[in-house]
């Protein structure tokens, strides 16, 4: 499996999501986006119904009559009731459910940068798993870093 480390730096969260979103469902994949916080599962709600007529990337709160059928459910929960096999972790906060999955996207910023540090470390060395990171660089383009 692999674990994809995102450092935000000064690149917008609510971005990354979007971008990473439309690379997947271009593929065909499905994503359990998982945080903590309501207040942001809603504000990223809004983000993907509002991305225009072009752009829209079909999605579901969990908790609805059709969870199975959303190619990229807004959850608290890791468990993804849609069959993603990619999560993302918006809220900078581990989760080792995300071992469980094919990939993972590991969101976080500078108020989360401890725990990022952590996670690399706890990851190193386990078997099955490739981690990578990745930053902007002076261009704003997305470099793996190691």
């Amino acid at each position: 499996m692999q674990v994809d480390f995102y450092q935000l730096g000064q690149t917008p969260l609510e971005q990354v999501i979007a971008n990473l979103a439309e690379k997947l469902l271009a593929q065909d994949a499905r994503l359990l986006i998982v945080a903590s916080d309501e207040t942001l599962l809603a504000r990223l709600d809004r983000l993907l119904w509002d991305q225009g007529a072009t752009s829209f990337l079909p999605h579901g709160v969990a908790g609805g009559a059709d969870d199975l059928r959303q190619p990229i459910l807004l959850s608290t929960s890791p468990d993804a009731p849609n069959l993603a096999r990619n999560m993302l972790i918006a809220d900078g906060e581990w989760r080792e459910a995300a071992l469980g999955y094919d990939r993972a996207f590991y969101l976080f910023d500078d108020t989360a940068l401890d725990g990022a540090r952590m996670a690399w470390k706890l990851l190193s060395g386990r078997d099955g798993v490739d981690r990578r990171f990745w930053a902007r660089d002076e261009r704003g383009r997305w470099q793996e870093k190691g």
